[in-house]
């Protein structure tokens, strides 16, 4: 089972890794094997700092036989569904231990009100304060903060994060889009917005200048 979207919120801390029990295999390649379900498994972690993939396959302890039932997302039964929520913990338990997991959203929004002086505006009260926007001074928003899941970016996983959509110049857009930190924009024109990650994962100068330049499109004035 993969769970490499842990890199697209967090980053790595290389130095942590022994400690939590990994093994170096070779160049960026680490391996960590536990027990689960009282021993009957064995549940084999591969991480990858080149691939930045972190993947989880459950081995028969009696007989060292791959489980495949765990892989298959169409098997939901209760056993195996106790199985990924015992994994899951020890995956919560290296993302704790090994990754730096700080997102950008408050000082993103810092940044936007001594920048702009705008301040979060809500105009869907459903979701707040899952979804708020900021506006320039004609009333037209340049930024669309949000959390949404990673499937939705066509990113593994039903983890939550936080997200911007802000407006980019057309032809500049298809070389900003890099799916790792810059996507295309979730639930709106993909022609003239992008997503932006607002995790561990992104350069916060980056963000700021992308800001500056939504901002500067949508009808304000940089200050």
């Amino acid at each position: 089972m993969d769970f490499s979207y842990i890199f697209r919120s967090a980053k790595i801390k290389r130095d942590s890794l022994k400690e939590a029990g990994f093994t170096k295999i070779d160049g960026g390649n680490y391996k960590m094997c536990l027990p689960i379900s009282n021993g009957s498994f064995k549940a084999e972690i591969s991480l990858s700092l080149s691939d930045e993939s972190l993947t989880v396959h459950l081995f028969d302890s009696a007989t060292s036989e791959k489980y495949a039932l765990f892989d298959r997302t169409s098997s939901n039964g209760a056993f195996v569904t106790s199985l990924r929520e015992e994994v899951q913990k020890i995956i919560d338990d290296i993302k704790t231990r090994c990754f730096a997991t700080n997102d950008l959203k408050d000082d993103f929004i810092a940044w936007i009100n001594t920048k702009f002086g705008a301040v979060p505006d809500y105009p869907w009260p459903d979701d707040a304060p899952y979804s708020f926007v900021f506006r320039c001074p004609n009333g037209k928003w340049f930024a669309l903060v949000m959390k949404i899941k990673y499937r939705q970016l066509g990113l593994t996983g039903d983890e939550e994060l936080w997200v911007v959509n802000m407006k980019a110049e057309q032809e500049s857009i298809p070389a900003l889009v890099d799916r790792k930190s810059i996507f295309p924009a979730w639930h709106m024109n993909k022609k003239h917005w992008i997503t932006v990650l607002l995790t561990a994962t992104t350069d916060f100068g980056k963000l700021c200048e992308l800001t500056e330049k939504s901002y500067e499109l949508v009808g304000g004035k940089r200050g």
